[in-house]
């Protein structure tokens, strides 16, 4: 009965646009309360939720993907991503899924991905003739791939939430292959809705002007290969390597590309502040909601409904899969991911998934949340980049959910998309 008042608390206050943090912990302390316990409990858990050191990997990375975004790098990975794909009809729209998945592999983050790629290609696309649904739509579906492509902060989230010792060196090299397919597949999509709609073709700038393009690139992508290859060589912790990361982003904008001044870092600051401070509340408010359903045994009872239900493993992993889609249209990623993964990962665990694996699936399936109705904040975010009402953007976005979901089968019924490079 509890656990039932529980979840009708936390979908009531979600309805009534109660911010998230604040549904899941007002949710929780009346909970709390019915059940005799003191409601501080709920504030305590919510300090030992965050009181966890791999966590502060999260502040550095978001400070460094900030500071990314003000040293102008989208800019520069764009061109190399003209000169590579723009010259195919729909070049444009290669070009923006080629640059979010070198910006996600360095700052990691799909709203900054969708905001300093969409802020650039979706008045450019418009310009050359794209209908601008097609570029948000674009935009925000290529966005996801920095949730998948290492660095993810939410990795790292996924890893302090499992029960289980999982490496996020592992999860962070897990993670580059599956981000390749969907780019693909999503370059795919593109390719198919150009050719429909006749879109125009780009110019080849030539081989000096690429080489010179990617040559002032490499600075900024080399951010993803020290931090990778510094947690894999046992150089630096996972933590250690987001502090590595701010340090050489500010090198690379003050001393290579000189791009970055006293305003713009005070305005990196700022973001990452705020950034910061909302999703260490939302994974406090996420664990203090996660006691409480540990207490009320939510986790046995799911995973005695879904394997009660079929002893199938292809089955259960679709029934989880459906679980995470649908969720991932109501709530944020982070809390989701402290709530949803001591419920599902023994699930999988007892059908032989590697937590690894399943963690690639859960960042993957969410991510395509982030881009879905009602709470899809990467495709909010995208649509005021591009002007356009959410409603718009939605009846068209169609072709693009169907290739990430395409995309989610394969990684999740063929593991060594995920699995091949870490072992």
């Amino acid at each position: 009965m509890e656990l039932l008042i529980l979840l009708l608390l936390l979908l009531g206050l979600l309805c009534i646009r109660v911010p998230v943090a604040f549904s899941l912990l007002i949710s929780s302390m009346i909970v709390f309360a019915l059940l005799g316990l003191n409601p501080l409990v709920a504030v305590q858990r919510l300090s030992a939720g965050i009181d966890v050191f791999t966590l502060m990997a999260i502040p550095f990375f978001v400070f460094a993907g900030d500071l990314m975004t003000q040293t102008g790098i989208a800019a520069r990975l764009i061109k190399v991503a003209e000169g590579m794909f723009g010259r195919v009809r729909g070049g444009l729209g290669h070009v923006n899924v080629g640059a979010s998945m070198m910006f996600g592999a360095i700052s990691g983050s799909a709203v900054a991905s969708v905001s300093a790629i969409g802020s650039t290609m979706i008045p450019i696309m418009e310009e050359k003739g794209y209908d601008r649904d097609f570029a948000v739509n674009v935009t925000s579906s290529a966005a996801v791939l920095g949730l998948i492509i290492p660095p993810s902060h939410n990795m790292i989230i996924y890893s302090a939430a499992a029960a289980v010792s999982i490496s996020v060196g592992e999860l962070f090299v897990a993670g580059i292959l599956p981000g390749i397919l969907c780019g693909l597949a999503l370059m795919v999509t593109v390719s198919i809705l150009a050719a429909r709609k006749g879109y125009p073709k780009g110019i080849f700038p030539g081989f000096r002007a690429l080489a010179r393009s990617a040559l002032s690139a490499i600075p900024g992508l080399m951010t993803a290969i020290i931090i990778v290859v510094g947690i894999l060589g046992g150089v630096f912790t996972p933590t250690e390597s987001s502090a590595v990361a701010i340090v050489y982003t500010l090198v690379i904008g003050i001393f290579v590309y000189r791009s970055l001044d006293l305003k713009g870092f005070k305005t990196a600051v700022i973001n990452s502040t705020k950034t910061t401070a909302m999703i260490m509340l939302i994974i406090g408010s996420a664990a203090a909601f996660g006691w409480l359903l540990a207490l009320l045994e939510a986790p046995t009872m799911m995973s005695d409904l879904i394997l009660g239900a079929t002893e199938s493993p292809i089955l259960i992993l679709l029934m989880v899969l459906g679980c995470l889609l649908v969720l991932g249209t109501f709530m944020d990623m982070a809390p989701l991911i402290i709530i949803v993964t001591p419920i599902f990962l023994p699930v999988v665990q007892s059908i032989g998934v590697d937590p690894v694996h399943f963690g690639i699936i859960m960042m993957l399936a969410l991510g395509i949340g982030t881009i879905t109705p009602p709470v899809g904040t990467v495709l909010f975010v995208g649509a005021a980049v591009g002007k356009i009402r959410v409603e718009d953007t939605v009846k068209t976005m169609w072709p693009f959910y169907l290739a990430l979901i395409a995309c989610l089968l394969l990684v999740t019924y063929v593991p060594a998309i995920s699995l091949l490079l870490v072992r």
